[in-house]
């Protein structure tokens, strides 16, 4: 088996599991249904899609007791000239309050639900041209797959439609579907309680963005994300910040493009966070991160210098244990190295896999001269012949 083979174990334990992808859908769902289906909010809703990290796919398992989350944008005919914040979230307030009674709470730019099985957030925003409402009713933003089930065609085009509908399409509706240029979508307006105005966003240009450098990649940086993501959760348990999309956009301006394995996506990713932002670590100031397609908003802007600075000698740790991981010889070397970064959820050989491996390369190396015995290879001679000596545990921690 191959490092591949392994990191594939790994992605798939730290995934979204049925049956919180499940929730997930039934909790996003019934909402939007809701949604629709609301006697007085029906007249100003334009539109509800999904937005965020499980729209992006770059999603994991939630741990310690906590929920899958998904974000739900509702675009209205509000007119942000017209309406205040405050007063366009208290449209909302009756609904939840029939609904979700005690369940949710008014966040900054969102309303917050929480139930027992999904967090759904409600991102309300103002009224877009007329041409972009159009738009925004095509099946390519409405639809509620993931990215990396959307097909390797997605594109935010009139045409699209999901890949299990491809298969009726006919040589003119390919052909029309290829030719039509995507439309550059514009950015939308959610309102910011706190700040009493609406702010600029563009969760499209996120997904779009982010499937643009899946594709450069190989496919791998979705998987690259997820990777670094668990990482964080399980090593970074005494920092608060960052987390989420400012710790996945990070990785996205870091991760190069053309890797060939998720293994390399995550070692040089670490490295280059390391060496792109050693000035500021040294300075302790925190980095600037301009937003996809809103260049105005730092996606950074809440972190403070102590936390980035923990963060990056963190990173630092990690990028040499990712690095002795990539370069070790042997697979039992690297899969041991690649759980002390990952952790349990990370699959190793079984005790007697990696000890075979280490002697046939012990035996190699004898049979090629490039060690003899009494050098670096120790054998035992006794009245039963000659044999290499066992080995210790190899995954055992206090064998470094």
């Amino acid at each position: 088996m191959s490092t591949t083979s392994y990191f594939n174990t790994f992605l798939s334990n730290i995934r979204l599991t049925k049956s919180q992808l499940e929730d997930l859908i039934t909790g996003h769902t019934t909402l939007r249904d809701r949604l629709a289906n609301d006697a007085d909010l029906s007249k100003i809703i334009v539109s509800t899609f999904l937005q965020g990290s499980y729209k992006r796919a770059t999603a994991i398992k939630p741990k310690n007791g906590k929920r899958a989350d998904v974000d739900i944008i509702v675009v209205t005919n509000l007119d942000q000239n017209k309406t205040t914040p405050q007063q366009a979230i208290d449209l909302f307030i009756p609904f939840v309050e029939k609904h979700y009674k005690g369940k949710y709470r008014i966040q900054g730019r969102s309303i917050g639900i929480e139930l027992s099985y999904v967090d759904l957030d409600i991102v309300v925003t103002s009224a877009p041209s007329e041409a972009e409402q159009a738009l925004l009713r095509s099946e390519s933003v409405l639809t509620t797959l993931a990215l990396e089930d959307m097909g390797s065609n997605w594109k935010l085009v009139r045409n699209w439609t999901e890949p299990a509908k491809q298969q009726y399409w006919t040589s003119l509706m390919l052909e029309s579907f290829r030719s039509e240029a995507e439309w550059k979508s514009a950015s939308l307006y959610i309102p910011d309680q706190e700040a009493g105005c609406w702010v600029e966003t563009n969760p499209l240009e996120q997904i779009r963005w982010t499937r643009n450098k899946n594709k450069n990649t190989n496919s791998h940086y979705i998987n690259v994300v997820k990777a670094l993501k668990w990482w964080r959760v399980v090593n970074l348990t005494d920092l608060k910040h960052p987390k989420g999309y400012p710790l996945e956009h990070m990785i996205g301006d870091c991760c190069p493009d053309y890797i060939t394995s998720v293994a390399e996506g995550v070692v040089k990713s670490l490295e280059a966070i390391v060496s792109k932002y050693a000035w500021y670590r040294e300075h302790e100031i925190t980095p600037v991160l301009p937003d996809r397609g809103v260049t105005s908003h730092d996606v950074w802007k809440r972190i403070s210098k102590e936390d980035f600075v923990a963060f990056y000698d963190y990173v630092k740790g990690a990028a040499i244990t990712a690095r002795k991981a990539f370069d070790a010889e042997l697979l039992s070397d690297q899969l041991k190295e690649w759980r002390n970064l990952f952790g349990s959820e990370f699959p190793v050989m079984s005790e007697e896999e990696a000890r075979s491996e280490r002697l046939d390369h012990k035996a190699k190396l004898l049979e090629s001269g490039a060690a003899t015995i009494g050098s670096s290879i120790n054998i035992i001679r006794s009245t039963a012949g000659v044999s290499v000596p066992r080995e210790r545990n190899h995954y055992d921690p206090t064998n470094l």
